[in-house]
């Protein structure tokens, strides 16, 4: 039976298959599909090692033993490493919508890059997903009129920022 436990962790590798399976199935909940959206990104295919740095880390959210949402940060490409993070991948299950777990996962993200000392926090979406941008404005991000470094994802068109030194 449902307890509705709900879990934060790390990611290991065995959740790679799983992880792969969700980010290609939010995007094509909203129509994102294809080159410039991050369900054609190769470190889909080991998402465990693409953030095993010291800069980095990924999380899955469990739902009853069941990865139900995913997101971490990175140091942003393109610029000077360890000085802006990127929000990156996202993305919760309907399952977990509204229950404040992604808001709890941001936080972890800001607190972690924070005390590795980045400076900013940086990420890109679309400005279909309304839910999530008004997530991150309560997170403290503000929208940016250009992007910031370079992150092969030319077709999310929202950009946004929060300050890590406040």
């Amino acid at each position: 039976m449902p307890t509705n436990e709900i879990v934060i962790r790390l990611i290991k590798s065995s959740d790679n298959p799983k992880v792969k399976q969700l980010v290609q199935t939010t995007l094509a909940e909203f129509g994102l599909s294809g080159e410039g959206y991050a369900g054609v990104d190769p470190e889909l295919n080991d998402m465990f090692n693409a953030y095993a740095d010291d800069l980095s880390a990924y999380y899955v959210v469990e739902l009853d033993g069941e990865i139900n949402g995913v997101g971490g940060y990175a140091p942003l490409t393109g610029t000077q490493r360890g000085t802006i993070a990127e929000l990156r991948k996202m993305y919760l299950l309907p399952a977990l919508r509204g229950k404040k777990v992604g808001f709890k996962l941001i936080q972890l993200c800001l607190k972690e890059a924070t005390d590795k000392g980045f400076s900013a926090m940086y990420l890109e979406t679309v400005p279909a997903m309304k839910d999530a941008q008004a997530l991150y404005y309560k997170n403290g991000f503000e929208y940016l009129d250009k992007r910031l470094g370079d992150t092969g994802h030319g077709n999310c068109e929202v950009c946004m920022l929060r300050s890590l030194n406040d």
